[in-house]
């Protein structure tokens, strides 16, 4: 099934069930009207973050997309960091003044979420030019989604990767929607994997809903790019557990269509099924109760924490090189 061990196939569950405790938990507390801006969750879609992640040091960077928080987490940035980010307080990752959408973790390699649809593939060129630069086998990865597979920036990122050879990995989140519209419409050639060979890319397409499948894609992508072998995308399916944003009616799906697709994709009980045998269900029970333990209070402590002074309202805005 896989080569982890029993402890660190349990890190990777304690990965997927904190994202799944972070996302519920704002899920329900974006309905006080205390967190400024909008959120858009990665429920149902933790297994491709953190299959990605299990392969990648704090060295090596990734870019994100809108729904960045999954990204954040398997990367191993601070949960309680993050909360106070998202609630725009003082103590966050970047201040409070990024908030959920423009969340970023330069610490662990983490360089935002992104409110321009397609705006991460050219970071990580740049993040993967660096690494060939300095021949110190770091390698960049770059988030995107179905809708973000459109842009003519990640043609372009993916066009340069391949005639520079560059130490990238493509990772295309197809959730079937690109915010209300069905990829099945908007994709053209009906097929990512099938897009972005023509590129050049060797190209991989995985359940993303199931994190052994990631584990092993994720394995070949980054061992081929970290060896010196070039760039390379994967298209990983999944669906996503709630609306394009929290606020969002999701009319695109009856309840019953959701109800189905949660009751078949959801990553953590199917690594409970996969997992059986190996590491005991009590076990990661307890890990499920830890996390939520951990959201609830980095949400209490988010709430009593001080929000950024005035005075400090155009620092962090420009950097001096």
């Amino acid at each position: 099934m896989t080569d982890l061990s029993r402890e660190q196939l349990l890190g990777a569950y304690d990965k997927m069930s904190k994202i799944r405790a972070f996302e519920d938990r704002l899920h329900k507390e974006n309905t006080t009207g205390d967190i400024p801006g909008f959120i858009h969750l990665y429920a149902g879609e933790e297994a491709i973050a953190t299959g990605i992640c299990e392969h990648l040091t704090p060295a090596d960077k990734i870019a994100s997309t809108h729904r960045g928080h999954g990204h954040c987490i398997a990367k191993g940035s601070d949960v309680r960091s993050m909360m106070f980010e998202i609630f725009g307080r003082a103590d966050g990752l970047c201040h409070g003044k990024g908030g959920s959408m423009h969340i970023a973790d330069l610490s662990v390699g983490m360089l935002g979420a992104n409110g321009i649809v397609g705006g991460g593939p050219p970071l990580t060129i740049g993040a993967a030019l660096t690494a060939k630069y300095r021949g110190e086998g770091n390698v960049a990865v770059s988030f995107t989604g179905d809708g973000g597979s459109n842009q003519g920036t990640t043609f372009e990122a993916m066009n340069m990767a391949v005639a520079l050879q560059l130490p990238i990995v493509f990772v295309f989140e197809n959730n079937g929607i690109g915010e209300a519209t069905g990829a099945d419409f908007s994709i053209g050639a009906k097929s990512i994997a099938a897009r972005a060979e023509g590129f050049g890319l060797p190209v991989l397409s995985v359940d993303g809903s199931d994190f052994f499948d990631m584990y092993a894609a994720a394995g070949e992508a980054v061992g081929r790019a970290r060896a010196g072998g070039g760039p390379s995308a994967i298209e990983a399916s999944a669906i996503r557990f709630y609306g394009h944003f929290e606020g969002d009616p999701g009319l695109i799906r009856t309840q019953e269509q959701l109800a189905a697709q949660k009751a078949s994709k959801d990553p953590l009980q199917i690594f409970r099924d996969k997992a059986a045998g190996t590491v005991d269900p009590a076990e990661l029970d307890e890990i499920d109760a830890s996390n939520i333990d951990l959201v609830d209070q980095a949400v209490a402590d988010a709430r009593a924490a001080a929000e950024p002074d005035p005075s400090e309202v155009d620092t962090d805005v420009y950097l001096s090189y």
